[in-house]
């Protein structure tokens, strides 16, 4: 299974009006604004990027472009004869497109997004990209290669979408793209926003009915664009006030040149991903009305209350750069004392979360530098977004002590602790990968067990924060959220069917991702 991390949408509406952002080269090349918007989600996925664009004046209606390696890499953009001769190539006055992390799988061109299917007829011939995870791809592949005429050439869930797609478009009565999405939605367990274009021109954005993952959009005058985060809209030149949540249940549908807001499944509870708001989303973002710098900034605050170490003036708040930055200032504002960039990072060896486990220890080891002149002799509360598998918190530790000697480091983790498999599109689909389970044992966390799992880490202490504090740091009811990693709970039946998988896997000793068991279980 394959997560598609980062989405993007951009349409020229002829009927729109006047729009003040300015459209390169006119509107049949509104497409080269893609990259740019790419490059504003690229924290969501580094390992490919890539786009679909359509024009109806060129031969090929549909051309997509894609490879492994950065948005910038992929798009050449660092060359500017190579990035205008792919933009005029890809020119057209629609596109959407892709950055991706893979949570298994090969890391390949086959496997980038966005997935084009070609066809005789136009509106069969269509390409998409999404953001999220199939919860039961099993069944699904299960399903569709019953039939001995099918074969799949992929080990991933976007495949598993692409042939749903083409079953619901040959079903006797062409459908419309509404209602061959709301087809997909009756038979898909998991999380998936999504944008979806074909040769009639149509454009399809849409959300699953519980909003796992987050989907902005915004119109000004014909300019139509959509992203995984606001961020991309803003720095496109879209006010705040233009930039919308999508709705969880409800998709834009874009045809003959009017755009459409419509319903396409029933949406009976929300459950946005809390982690969007912990590590994955842009500081600058503001997801469902929730500003992900202030969320972070309440887990700061909601730290610096339960701070029981004492304070003199050789304590420091050091972050965990980048994404704990927003927490640790605030903590430290709290406690009255400073917050110190005593550590760097190396900005080149990318998010080691989102890496492989084979080179995530490499990474670690190079992720951060220490400064001596910052950490000596101090007391260092260190802030962390999270702790999931410990790896990058284990290395970090030993190069502090080393490099930096600080007197003493506290752990403080802006986020309670992972205990339970994430199935909704985060690379953690197995208990034994996991840092905490293996001292909490389905316990509650207790200071002892904290002093076990500080010692393991190399630390003087270490405190997580309380479930409670998670949503009210966001600024949501609990209930609106998804924290199956934090609470066990799943909001999903193949969530939670997953989940004793996983726990049976576990004791069995499996070290295949939970996914690879269902398949051959099945």
């Amino acid at each position: 299974m394959h997560e598609a991390c980062g989405i993007a949408a951009i349409y020229y509406l002829p009927t729109g009006g006047c729009s003040r952002i300015s459209v390169p080269e006119g509107p049949e090349e509104i497409s080269r604004l893609l990259p740019r918007m790419l490059l504003d989600v690229q924290n969501r996925g580094q390992l490919s990027a890539g786009f679909t664009t359509y024009n109806p004046h060129r031969r090929q209606l549909l051309e997509t472009y894609k490879d492994v390696g950065t948005v910038s890499e992929v798009f050449r953009m660092t060359h500017k004869g190579k990035f205008e001769s792919l933009m005029k190539k890809y020119a057209g006055r629609a596109a959407i497109g892709h950055v991706r992390y893979a949570t298994c799988g090969q890391d390949d061109r086959s496997y980038a997004q966005p997935f084009e299917r070609r066809h005789i007829k136009k509106h069969k011939w269509f390409s998409f990209a999404f953001n999220g995870q199939v919860a039961n791809f099993s069944e699904l592949r299960e399903e569709l290669l019953s039939d001995h005429d099918c074969y799949l050439a992929h080990e991933t869930d976007t495949e598993i979408l692409m042939h749903l797609f083409c079953n619901a478009l040959h079903l006797p009565q062409a459908p419309s793209l509404i209602q061959m999405l709301r087809w997909v939605a009756e038979r898909v367990d998991g999380a998936y926003s999504l944008v979806f274009l074909d040769a009639l021109g149509q454009m399809l954005v849409a959300r699953d009915p519980l909003g796992f993952k987050p989907l902005t959009y915004a119109v000004d005058g014909p300019l139509f664009a959509a992203a995984s985060e606001s961020v991309a809209l803003l720095n496109l030149g879209f006010r705040p006030e233009q930039i919308q949540s999508l709705l969880p249940g409800h998709a834009i549908v874009i045809r003959e040149s009017r755009m459409e807001i419509l319903p396409f499944t029933d949406s009976w509870r929300r459950a946005h991903c809390f982690f969007e708001w912990i590590y994955f989303s842009n500081v600058a973002s503001t997801i469902d009305g929730r500003s992900v710098y202030l969320a972070r900034k309440a887990l700061g605050e909601e730290l610096a209350r339960l701070e029981d170490v004492p304070i003199d003036e050789h304590t420091v708040v050091v972050p965990v750069p980048d994404t704990s930055k927003a927490a640790a200032d605030a903590m430290a504002y709290r406690l009255g004392i400073p917050c110190v960039e005593g550590l760097i990072r190396n900005r080149y060896t990318g998010r080691t979360f989102i890496e492989g486990p084979d080179r995530r220890t490499v990474k670690a080891q190079l992720k951060y530098i220490p400064l001596r002149e910052v950490l000596e002799g101090k007391r260092v509360l260190l802030v962390e977004d999270s702790i999931v598998r410990a790896t990058t918190m284990k290395a970090l530790l030993e190069r502090m002590r080393e490099l930096g000697r600080p007197r003493e480091i506290h752990v403080r983790v802006g986020c309670p602790p992972i205990i339970s498999p994430c199935f909704y599109g985060i690379d953690m689909s197995t208990l034994s990968e996991l840092f905490a389970p293996q001292f909490l044992q389905g316990k509650p966390l207790t200071p002892e067990i904290q002093a076990k799992m500080a010692q393991a880490l190399g630390a003087d202490s270490l405190r997580y924060l309380p479930i409670e504090a998670v949503a009210r740091a966001i600024g949501l009811p609990a209930e609106h959220l998804c924290q199956a990693c934090i609470t066990g709970q799943y909001p999903t039946a193949w969530g939670a069917r997953l989940a004793e998988l996983a726990a049976e896997n576990a004791r069995k000793g499996l070290q295949l991702r939970t996914y690879e068991v269902a398949s051959c279980q099945k």
